[in-house]
C-alpha cells in the first residue's frame, strides 16, 4: 500500500498510454478517479485519491495482468494526466468527419459528455471534437454554414471567425439533426427558426451553449455561443483597466442610486462587465435582482429571473415584479423599449441602482438614445449617473509581438511606438491572444445635465465632460496600442478613426 516518502513526478502520458490495451475505455478510469503510472519490479503503481479506490484498483490490475500498488496523489495530477491521455487519444473533428457520410440512424444521439471515448457514431465524434476543439482554442462562438456545395464551420476566436471546417454537403443533414437532437429542438421541423440550449461537459468544467437555428437557401444555418460556467466570471480587476478608468468605474457603481448604462455592439463584453460589477456589489446587507435574457452565469448572493416570453415573463412585466421585491441593486439585461426604460428610469429615481445595456456607438449617444425611446429629457438627465461605451480589442501575443514604426495618422496624435501581430506557436499563428476591454466612460454631472435638458448637441457635452477628462474610445485605445497592448489595426477595427 500507499507509503510516506517522496514521490517522483507524474510520467508521460505516452508512456500511461502505452501500458493501456488498445480501447481500453479511458472513462472507466476517470469514473474511478485513477491512472496508472508505471511498472516497478513487474508491480502495477497506480496513482488514486485515497484508499477507498483500492477495489477499482485491484480490478483495473487483474485486466492489465499485474499485481497492484497504490500512490495517494493530488486530484489536479490526476485528473491533468487523463486530460492528456483523452488529448492524446481524442479523434480530431477533421478525422471524424471522414466516417459520417452514410449515416443515417440518428436515434440514441444524446450523449452530451464530449471527452468520453466510448462513443462509435461517427456524427457524434464528430460534434464531440468540435466542441472540444473549440474550446482548447478559446472560442466563443461556432457556426455552421450550409452552402450549395459544402457545409463551413467557423469559429470565433478573440472576437473574430475563422475556418475550421469544411465539409461535403452530404454531412449537413446528420450533423445537423445530431446538434438539434442535444439541444432539445424539433428535429422534423426545417422550415422555422428555433433556439435551444445544450449542457456539455469536458472533464471537471460545465459549459452552457446556447444554440440558434435559422433557415437559409441551402439548409439550416446554426450559430452556438459557448458559456464556460467555471471560466467565464470575471472581476472587477480582470477587466483589466487602467487605475484612473478602474478609480473612476469604482465611483460610480458605489453610488446608492440612479442609472448606469453599458453601450456597446454585441460581443463587446458588455454582460461581462455587468457581472463583474455585481460581484463587486454582492454582499449579505443588499438585496440584488436581475432580468436576463438568458441568464449567462450563476452568481452567489444575486436573484436572477429568466425573461420567458412565452410564459408572460417579460422585461416589462419582471421589472414591474420585482420592483415589490424591496431591491436595493437592480440588473436589466437590455433596454429593449420603451416599456422596459420607463420602469428602469422609474426605478432608478426611487432609490434604485439600475444598471443595465444599450445600443449605441458610443457613451454620450446612450442618454440620447433614452429620449428617442420616448423618456423625457429631464427625466433622462436625472436618473442618469454615467455611460460606459467598450470594446473588446485582440491583445498581442507577449511572446512574438514586433515593434514598428507608428502609423502617420496615430503618430500625429502623439503615439510614439506601436508593435503589429507576427504569429507563433502559441498563438496558433494569429498574433493575437486573448481580449483588452478598452472602456469609454462618461459622468453625468450638474453642468451635463444642465446642457442636455437645454437641448446641447452631443458634441457640446462631450466639450463640457473633457474639462473632468473625459475620455474618448479611440484616445484609450492608443494609450493600449503604446503600452503593446494591442495593435494599430486591431484599434482601427474595433474603435474606428476619432
Amino acid at each position: 500500500m500507499a507509503e510516506e516518502r517522496t514521490l517522483p513526478p507524474m510520467p508521460d502520458a505516452k508512456d500511461v498510454s502505452a501500458l493501456l490495451p488498445e480501447g481500453f475505455g479511458l472513462d472507466v478510469l476517470r469514473n474511478a478517479s485513477i491512472v496508472p503510472l508505471r511498472v516497478d519490479d513487474g508491480v502495477l503503481i497506480i496513482a488514486a485519491l485515497n484508499l477507498s479506490s483500492w477495489g477499482q484498483a485491484q480490478l483495473l490490475g487483474s485486466a492489465l495482468g499485474y499485481p497492484i500498488d497504490l500512490e495517494i496523489r493530488d486530484e489536479k495530477e490526476i485528473s491533468g494526466l487523463l486530460h492528456t491521455l483523452y488529448d492524446l487519444r481524442s479523434v480530431a473533428a477533421d478525422e471524424a468527419a471522414k466516417g459520417i457520410e452514410g449515416i443515417d440512424d440518428l436515434d440514441d444521439l444524446t450523449r452530451e459528455d464530449i471527452l468520453s471515448d466510448s462513443v462509435d457514431v461517427p456524427v457524434i465524434r464528430l460534434v464531440n471534437g468540435l466542441f472540444v476543439d473549440a474550446l482548447k482554442q478559446r472560442a466563443t462562438d461556432i457556426h455552421v454554414e450550409p452552402y450549395e456545395d459544402e457545409v463551413l464551420i467557423r469559429f470565433r476566436i478573440d472576437g473574430v471567425l475563422q475556418d475550421r471546417l469544411r465539409l461535403p454537403r452530404s454531412n449537413q443533414a446528420p450533423l445537423t439533426s445530431r446538434i438539434k437532437v442535444m439541444s432539445r429542438m424539433d428535429i422534423a421541423e426545417h422550415m422555422t427558426p428555433q433556439d435551444g440550449r445544450i449542457g456539455i461537459t469536458l472533464g471537471d468544467r460545465a459549459v452552457d451553449v446556447r444554440v440558434g437555428l435559422v433557415p437559409t437557401q441551402y439548409g439550416e444555418r446554426i450559430a452556438m455561443r459557448l458559456l464556460d460556467k467555471g471560466g467565464g466570471l470575471l472581476t472587477l480587476a480582470d477587466l483589466g483597466m487602467e487605475a484612473r478608468e478602474r478609480g473612476i468605474m469604482e465611483e460610480l457603481i458605489h453610488h446608492p442610486h440612479g442609472m448606469i448604462l453599458f453601450t456597446g455592439p454585441t460581443g463587446s463584453g458588455k454582460s461581462t462587465s455587468l457581472y463583474a460589477i455585481l460581484q463587486a456589489l454582492a454582499s449579505p446587507d443588499v438585496n440584488i435582482i436581475t432580468v436576463e435574457d438568458p441568464v449567462e452565469y450563476a452568481l452567489p448572493g444575486v436573484s436572477q429571473i429568466q425573461v420567458n416570453e412565452k410564459a408572460g415573463v417579460t422585461f416589462g412585466a419582471a421589472l414591474r415584479s420585482i420592483l415589490r421585491q424591496d431591491p436595493d441593486i437592480v440588473m436589466i439585461g437590455e433596454m429593449r423599449d420603451f416599456e422596459t426604460a420607463h420602469i428602469g428610469v422609474q426605478a432608478s429615481l426611487t432609490g434604485h441602482l439600475v444598471l443595465s445595456t444599450l445600443h449605441t456607438n458610443d457613451s454620450i449617444s446612450a442618454i440620447i438614445r433614452l429620449v428617442d425611446m420616448g423618456i423625457e429629457p429631464y427625466l433622462a438627465a436625472s436618473c442618469m449617473i454615467g455611460t460606459v461605451a467598450q470594446r473588446l480589442a485582440r491583445r498581442l501575443c507577449p511572446h512574438c509581438r514586433r515593434e514598428i514604426a507608428p502609423p502617420a495618422m496615430m503618430a500625429s496624435q502623439g503615439l510614439t511606438r506601436a508593435y503589429e501581430p507576427v504569429g507563433c506557436s502559441q498563438c496558433h499563428n494569429t498574433g493575437y491572444r486573448g481580449r483588452v476591454g478598452l472602456y469609454e466612460q462618461f459622468v453625468i454631472n450638474e453642468e451635463i445635465q444642465e446642457a442636455f435638458v437645454s437641448g446641447a448637441p452631443a458634441s457640446k457635452l462631450r466639450e463640457i465632460a473633457r474639462k473632468s477628462g473625459f475620455k474618448t474610445l479611440w484616445e484609450i485605445g492608443l494609450s493600449a496600442v503604446q503600452s503593446g497592448l494591442t495593435s494599430p489595426d486591431e484599434l482601427a477595427r474595433v474603435a474606428g478613426e476619432d
